[in-house]
């Protein structure tokens, strides 16, 4: 898998699980820190964590590392580190806060290939 295909596969996690306002930015020539930046958010600790978790568990079963799994006990940020991409699951009120799209603005917002039917 190349690191579009992880970042489209994180993305499927976020919304397999129900995640809002699902962005993936191309971090490619705007930051050497990743490839990919996915930003969703959830309306509570619970939703966020089940959120982390299905990433972490999609990547795992494609033989994806998960470098790091940071902020889950709070469950208000949590990071998940798939090496290029970094996938940043927020509860609602703390994404509000912290706002990377507009942080990370010069990045170009990438079209994901999942259905966005409700």
């Amino acid at each position: 898998m190349n690191n579009e295909q992880i970042a489209q596969l994180a993305a499927k996690a976020c919304d397999d699980k129900r995640g809002n306002d699902i962005i993936l930015l191309n971090m490619q020539e705007v930051s050497s820190m990743a490839d990919y930046f996915l930003i969703c958010d959830a309306n509570s600790e619970r939703q966020v964590q089940s959120i982390a978790r299905e990433i972490k568990e999609k990547a795992e079963e494609n033989e994806i590392q998960v470098k790091r799994l940071e902020g889950f006990d709070q469950a208000r940020w949590i990071l998940v580190d798939l090496g290029d991409i970094v996938c940043h699951v927020f509860h609602s009120d703390d994404r509000n806060y912290y706002n990377l799209e507009r942080l990370w603005g010069d990045a170009p917002i990438v079209e994901t290939h999942f259905s966005k039917e409700g």
